[in-house]
């Protein structure tokens, strides 16, 4: 997906960086609705400080989103990620959340795929890794999550 022009940027997207579009909006929002439905008690949000994550986390209606830039493109458009943006997402992910809490990290293909290339094969534009950390360092896949799923997710 290309950058918008100025006339079909979001107001907020004065940088005129990508955007989501409106799937990817429906979906982010889907996903804050199914975690609140499904009662999942959210801790910390890390985002990329692309427009496009920050955009994920206000559509989510993510509790005081925090921006690292370890999560963004470093001015690289996603054409490469630093050992150092690898390290900073695998010590996030393998961190054990406050009590009671999980923690969301909103970032990028690349970086995914630098972290965590055991469980990004054919992940899907938007789609959820479920991580839970061990203690020791460690992480465990718990599921991944289509975005196309969120809509349809609820406690029963």
């Amino acid at each position: 997906m290309s950058p918008p022009d100025k006339q079909t940027a979001d107001s907020g997207n004065t940088q005129l960086e990508r955007q989501l579009d409106a799937n990817g909006r429906a979906a982010a929002a889907a996903m804050g609705r199914a975690l609140r439905a499904l009662e999942i008690p959210i801790g910390d949000v890390w985002s990329s400080p692309t427009y496009r994550a920050r955009e994920t986390a206000r559509l989510m209606e993510s509790p005081n989103p925090t921006r690292a830039e370890a999560l963004g493109d470093a001015g690289q458009s996603m054409t490469a990620v630093s050992p150092a943006q690898t390290a900073w997402l695998k010590t996030r992910a393998e961190e054990v959340p406050r009590p009671g809490t999980n923690t969301i990290l909103i970032t990028h293909m690349p970086n995914i795929r630098a972290a965590f290339p055991q469980w990004s094969n054919g992940l899907g534009d938007g789609e959820t890794l479920v991580l839970a950390p061990d203690g020791r360092g460690s992480l465990t896949l718990l599921g991944r999550v289509k975005m196309t799923d969120w809509p349809s997710m609820r406690s029963d």
